[in-house]
Parts: structure tokens; sequence; C-alpha cells
């Protein structure tokens, strides 16, 4: 038998090759697809790879009869409708040990970018003006970090702020312990952090968790970074808070719209490092994720096996 695997985003050709070699396996990628284009291709489909573009919606799932695995070459499968994929027997699956390196990285620059005033000092030079003082920062050393979700981003995020002598406390939902991060609960960090980094799973529980009644237990000039899901934070409350002092800086990598809307409220502040969701944009990052879900897809299709299961409901019989 041969599988038909639709891959609909552009990822790596590392990807595209091992599973063209695989044997079994016939792969239709010819980069960017439209929606209508991925829609019409979606119906003689048994696997699909998409990145965070690609929206794998009810609609989507429902064209696809013969649909047996979706793979997120990435982390977040907020793209994807899990109940939907559930209930046609659709298992879902993401490759989170991908890009961790580069999103911990990522969020690390930002909360030194931030720190030290670097894009905004980095403009007014080029500009033509000498402002050191204007520009005066902070160091980490001594600092304490808040890590909200210590997963795998969250835990490579703590190793390099404990390498920079800060303190570093954790909240975990959904979070096993580790033994040399101090777990408290999240009003206690928002009260006692100097930076805190967001890095939780996208839930209705996490969903607007940062909003204004969480920024008013926060430490006056707290800085925070998010390189997770845009829609973890109230961007209205943050665009308040940062105007008011409360907040003395925020650095952003993700939103709840892509690319951001003209009105988007924390757009234009001064105390606000923005990136285009870059967290995970490194070449090294996009090889690896890729080849993970070439790798996992294949293993579903051709010898049933399942790795980084979102949707455990959905395994065949024999795979539980």
């Amino acid at each position: 038998m041969t599988y038909h695997v639709l891959i609909p985003d552009r990822v790596d050709p590392a990807a595209v090759e091992l599973l063209r070699e695989a044997g079994g396996i016939e792969v239709t990628a010819p980069g960017r697809m439209s929606r209508e284009e991925t829609l019409a291709a979606i119906g003689t489909a048994d696997g699909l790879i998409i990145r965070s573009t690609t929206q794998a919606d009810a609609e989507l799932i429902g064209m696809a009869p013969r649909l047996k695995a979706i793979v997120r070459a990435g982390a977040g499968v907020d793209n994807v409708d899990l109940p939907a994929a559930t209930a046609r027997g659709v298992v879902v699956m993401n490759t989170p040990e991908g890009n961790t390196v580069s999103t911990a990285e990522h969020t690390f620059a930002l909360m030194l970018a931030l720190a030290r005033h670097i894009p905004a000092a980095h403009q007014a030079l080029a500009e033509g003006r000498w402002e050191r003082k204007a520009f005066e920062g902070v160091e980490l050393k001594g600092k304490t970090l808040g890590i909200v979700g210590l997963g795998r981003v969250g835990r490579a995020v703590a190793e390099r702020a404990l390498a920079f002598g800060m303190t570093v406390i954790a909240y975990m939902p959904y979070s096993a312990a580790d033994p040399e991060i101090e777990a408290v609960g999240l009003d206690v960090l928002l009260a006692r952090s100097d930076f805190i980094s967001l890095h939780p799973r996208l839930t209705d529980e996490t969903r607007g968790m940062i909003d204004a009644a969480a920024i008013a237990k926060m430490k006056p000039g707290v800085r925070i970074v998010n390189a997770a899901r845009g829609a973890i934070v109230d961007e209205h409350a943050l665009a308040d808070a940062l105007r008011n002092g409360h907040i003395a800086g925020a650095a952003v990598d993700v939103y709840p719209q892509e690319p951001p809307s003209p009105d988007y409220p924390l757009v234009g502040l001064p105390n606000v490092v923005h990136t285009p969701h870059l967290a995970a944009s490194t070449a090294d990052a996009q090889i690896a994720v890729a080849v993970l879900a070439a790798e996992q897809m294949a293993g579903a299709l051709l010898r049933g096996e399942y790795r980084n299961v979102t949707n455990p409901e959905a395994l065949p019989a024999s795979s539980g």
C-alpha cells in the first residue's frame, strides 16, 4: 500500500527526501499552499504535516476521509482542532524537542535586549544621537526570574538564567517539578519576580492569564517576555501598565493575530521590544522540526508507531 502525505506549508527539503526514501509514501509538497489548494488536495491524504500557517480545522479534517495522522512541525498545536481530529480518529503529534534551544535562546536574547535597551540604543546611534545616559540598563545577575510553565523551553531558559546568576522561581501548570528551581504559586511569582518569562501551553485556563488583575499583583518595575503564545496576555491591560510605568518593559515575539493589526496596542510603545515570531526561526531548528515531523509521520503510517501524541484518545487500539 502507498500512503499519501500532504505538506501544505514550507518545510526543509530534508523532510520530503526522508519520506520519499522511506518507501511506500507519496509526498505532495509544492511549498506554501493556499487554503483553497489545501482543501482541494486533502481528500486523498493519509498524513498531513504542517507548520503554524495551515489551519487544520474541522472543515479541513472533515474533507479528509483517509486522514490518519497530523504532525505539527513545531511545538504548539493550537492551529489544529483537536476535538475534530479525535472525533475522526486522526492522531495529532508535534515535535517539541526540535526547536527548544532556538526558542530558549531567543527568549534570553529578548530578555537581554529589554534589560539593556539594545534596540532603542541602536536606533538612536543609527540616527546620529549619542545617548548613553538615556539607555542605562539593569544587570540580570541577582535578579529574580519567574518562569510560568516549566516545560522543555521553560527549563532551557532556566538553565541559561542560572548561568547568568539569576534566582529562578517557577509556576508550573502542566509541568513536572524541578529540584533546582523553587516552585511557587502564581501570585507569589508575580509579586517576587523582576523578570517574568511566559511558557505555558495555550489552554482555556492560560488564555488571557496575564490580565489587569495579574498585573496589579506584580512588583513595580517588572519586565515581561512572551515568546510562547500571544493569547496568554491581555494586550490592552499590558499596554496600560507599560504606559503608566508599573511594568518597566516588555519583549514580545508572539501575537493573538499574526501579523498584528495596525492598531495593536503594544506596537509603537517605546518600552516594548518586538520581533515577528522569530523564536524558532533558526536554520538549525527548521531542519530539526521538519526531519522529526517526517520521521514521526513515517513511523505512524508505515509501522503504527506514534510519538509526542497530543490526543491519545485517537490512538488505534493496538497502539494504546
